[in-house]
């Protein structure tokens, strides 16, 4: 891999390198030695010419993404290293397994590889690059993939919504892999060329398990249900009635697929094509069981403000209208919003509602979307199973 400048930082600003901190703002830079163009490899280095490691440059508040902290440029061999390592943790902690072919393989720090996600759906990879770098390096970074992960029939990458410049396609092996995947055993449908994120939402896999737990007898309500991922569980955990909500129609037809491809009595769910907060406006004492897994509703620190107030609204209203003794299990996947000010809106949202709430559970996200212990940024998806009184 070849370096093309050198970055040199202020005096004091490599602290946070010498941490292991992947991220280097442009506040911190003192010079460039060259020219980097967007995506090129750079070196770095402090005040005093210390090698503090190699990174991806790109013009903007983050300039460049560490991917070695080591005197030695990264090698040839640098991705086949790093995805042998993210296949090993995934197959080791029994996260791919007879039960389970989707995962997340690659989670973009967490996996020493900042711009970067890989998710595996039963033998097809599928990239997104939120970076430069990573966009510059796919087609070397599909050669990778095909060359460690077992079985690997097509990789597709997709990162229209990250870079906007980047169209759709297939780097390897093409539509011809199965679409369907097998997670706990349960069955889905993945559209990765025309879905949401990668096709699925494989980070909710663990809580999915969990809400399974909780569903026997009950009549549960999935909001912002997508591709209807908790109502299967919910039905394969002894759901009495499950009600799906999405505003998508689209998103509404792929759920009603997936609870088919299931085998579930179809007396046992119904599907409905509507804006949730409107859906829950009359549905006093209906539900057992509410999920609220909105999208992100801040993308960026200034949206945060109006995001808390959408989750409080959500939340009240889910809980004023579930029965006595009911249980809600709810999101937020926005990164701007840390633990604390979830739980914080989580509480004023109960103030609102006049409730007895409980909190039963913390949840997050699952082993194979791991947190570098040196970048808290990593974690993004917090939730909490409530108990209303």
């Amino acid at each position: 891999m070849d370096i093309k400048a050198i970055i040199q930082l202020k005096r004091g600003k490599e602290q946070s390198i010498l941490r292991r901190h992947p991220w280097i703002f442009s506040g911190a830079i003192h010079k460039h030695v060259g020219d980097p163009a967007d995506g090129d490899l750079v070196k770095v280095e402090s005040a005093t010419g210390q090698v503090l490691g190699f990174g991806q440059y790109q013009k903007g508040s983050i300039t460049v993404r560490m991917l070695s902290f080591d005197v030695n440029a990264p090698g040839e061999q640098f991705y086949h290293d790093k995805f042998r390592k993210a296949l090993q943790l995934r197959t080791s902690t029994q996260i791919l397994s007879d039960h389970t072919n989707a995962c997340r393989l690659v989670h973009g720090e967490g996996d020493g590889l900042p711009g970067l996600i890989v998710d595996l759906y039963n033998g097809t990879a599928v990239v997104q690059a939120h970076s430069h770098g990573m966009h510059k390096d796919r087609k070397r970074i599909a050669e990778a993939l095909h060359s460690i992960v077992p079985n690997l029939h097509s990789v597709f990458y997709k990162s229209q919504s990250a870079l906007n410049d980047s169209p759709s396609e297939y780097l390897l092996g093409g539509p011809g892999s199965s679409q369907i995947i097998t997670e706990h055993d349960n069955k889905f449908h993945i559209d990765w060329k025309d879905g949401q994120k990668t096709g699925f939402f494989v980070d909710q896999r663990e809580n999915r398990a969990l809400l399974g737990t909780y569903s026997s007898g009950r009549n549960v309500l999935n909001t912002f249900c997508y591709t209807g991922g908790f109502s299967v569980y919910a039905l394969k955990g002894g759901a009495s009635v499950v009600h799906s909500v999405d505003v998508s129609g689209r998103a509404i037809e792929m759920t009603k697929s997936n609870l088919e491809l299931n085998d579930f009595d179809p007396s046992r769910h119904e599907c409905f094509t509507a804006d949730s907060f409107e859906f829950m406006n009359d549905r006093q004492d209906r539900y057992d069981l509410i999920v609220l897994d909105p999208p992100a509703f801040a993308k960026h620190k200034d949206s945060k403000h109006q995001a808390m107030k959408g989750y409080k609204r959500l939340n009240a209203e889910a809980m004023k209208i579930i029965r006595s003794g009911g249980i809600i299990f709810t999101f937020s996947c926005s990164q701007v919003v840390d633990r604390q000010l979830f739980y914080d809106t989580i509480v004023s949202a109960a103030i609102v509602a006049e409730r007895e709430i409980k909190v039963l559970q913390h949840m997050g996200q699952p082993g194979d979307h791991p947190v570098s212990i040196y970048h808290r940024e990593g974690e993004y998806l917090k939730g909490l199973v409530l108990y209303v009184g």
